[in-house]
């Protein structure tokens, strides 16, 4: 079934509701960041506070990862995402406040700036445990021999929240204002609570409950550093994200580059969501863990010429269509990452390999954001696009050189031993 059927995953009750709190979720938060964007450089016009808003929550995310990974394995995965729904609640109320003209009046333009930046941080520390618990509790909803279809489908579901988010949070910042836009973003996460209680809780895998904080961040640590397929998956595409994350400085191509306004901003920066939404959903009918290192290699590098193509462009619907190939490529390359993850980490260790993929790869996309906001302000908006993208490449480049055996890197073998094993 795990190989034949394309809906094999989507045939479990409990896998659909997750699919729905997943999209839930991820809509309101790329809907939220995009809302926050706009707000901020209206207020500042500065692309550094751009950059800001990235660094605000990779600090957290990356500080907390590893302790949050010790924590997600040691706890029932259900009630810990319910903490996280409601953390995410409560910076979406705090950022409905601080746009509300009736609040902001009587605020100065910095103090609301810095309130947005706090309630940004609030949002990496949940973000550093809300990671690592949905893909721990991804693997308990379905069989490993349907890890590949149901990684597809989840990330699929990731897309076109990504895909539906921001461009919702353009056409509503244009239609009822940044304000209620955020009372939209609210109500989602009450669904994503909603879906979440059609979840039955799940027992614990981890066999050493109450094991040392610092045995287990070890333990974690050495089976990333030891697998070489998943230390180069992570290394990969945290490097080009790093260096490729031209999406943070779409408000300045919006509005000073492009001048297409909110409407064209929403439009930019759903496109590489659509690509990869699109390429996702075509994946589940050729699946990509076959030749998975050289079709990820392949796909990192066309995600680095895309973003100089954008870089470049002064033409909307170049531009439209550079960031949306951008999508498709990355969009490849995330399928790929989450099935080597899927198949290649134990069960017990599942939160801990989570959070060192987060500071790896999430994390590095506000690390991106602030890298963007930084070379934008010495070297140019433009400059600094076309070099993220160039670094893309020096660095796909290096890496099939160096390591020969990730070009090489196959999973049909392991999803051939978990369907033995079931």
């Amino acid at each position: 079934m795990a190989k034949n059927d394309p809906y094999a995953a989507l045939r479990f009750r409990e896998f659909n509701i997750f699919l729905m709190l997943r999209f839930a979720m991820v809509f309101a938060w790329s809907m939220q960041f995009v809302v926050i964007e706009w707000q901020v450089y209206s207020i500042t016009k500065n692309a550094l506070s751009l950059g800001i808003i990235g660094l605000m929550e990779v600090i957290p995310a990356v500080s907390l990862a590893l302790f949050a990974g010790h924590i997600v394995d040691q706890r029932e995965k259900r009630g810990l995402l319910f903490k996280c729904l409601f953390g995410f609640s409560f910076v979406s109320i705090g950022l409905f406040l601080l746009t509300w003209p009736r609040v902001t009046e009587h605020l100065s333009t910095s103090l609301t700036l810095y309130a947005i930046y706090f309630l940004v941080f609030c949002g990496g520390i949940v973000r550093a445990f809300l990671g690592p618990t949905i893909f721990s509790l991804f693997a308990l909803i379905v069989p490993k021999k349907v890890y590949p279809n149901a990684a597809t489908w989840s990330s699929s579901v990731w897309q076109m929240g990504a895909v539906v988010g921001p461009a919702a949070g353009g056409f509503t910042i244009h239609l009822i204002g940044v304000h209620w836009s955020m009372c939209v973003i609210f109500g989602f996460s009450l669904f994503a609570l909603i879906c979440l209680s059609q979840i039955k809780k799940k027992p614990i895998m981890n066999p050493k409950i109450g094991e040392p904080v610092m045995q287990s961040l070890k333990e974690g640590i050495l089976f990333v550093r030891n697998s070489k397929a998943v230390l180069g998956a992570l290394t990969l595409d945290m490097i080009a994200v790093l260096f490729g994350g031209a999406v943070a400085l779409l408000p300045i191509y919006a509005q000073d580059i492009l001048k297409v306004g909110p409407q064209g901003f929403g439009i930019l920066r759903a496109a590489p969501a659509v690509g990869a939404l699109i390429t996702m959903f075509t994946s589940a009918y050729f699946p990509l863990y076959k030749k998975a290192g050289i079709k990820l290699l392949a796909a990192v590098f066309g995600f680095g010429v895309s973003i100089i193509v954008f870089g470049l462009s002064t033409t909307f619907w170049l531009s439209v269509l550079a960031l949306f190939m951008s999508g498709v490529t990355d969009g490849i390359s995330m399928i790929i990452r989450q099935t080597i993850l899927q198949l290649k980490t134990p069960d017990h260790m599942r939160g801990r390999v989570a959070s060192v993929n987060s500071m790896f790869v999430g994390s590095s996309n506000e690390l991106g954001a602030f890298e963007s906001g930084l070379t934008a302000k010495l070297m140019g908006t433009v400059t600094a696009v076309v070099f993220g993208g160039s670094m893309t490449l020096i660095t796909v480049l290096a890496t099939g050189i160096i390591s020969p055996k990730f070009r090489k890197l196959d999973l049909r073998k392991d999803l051939e031993e978990h369907e033995k094993s079931e």
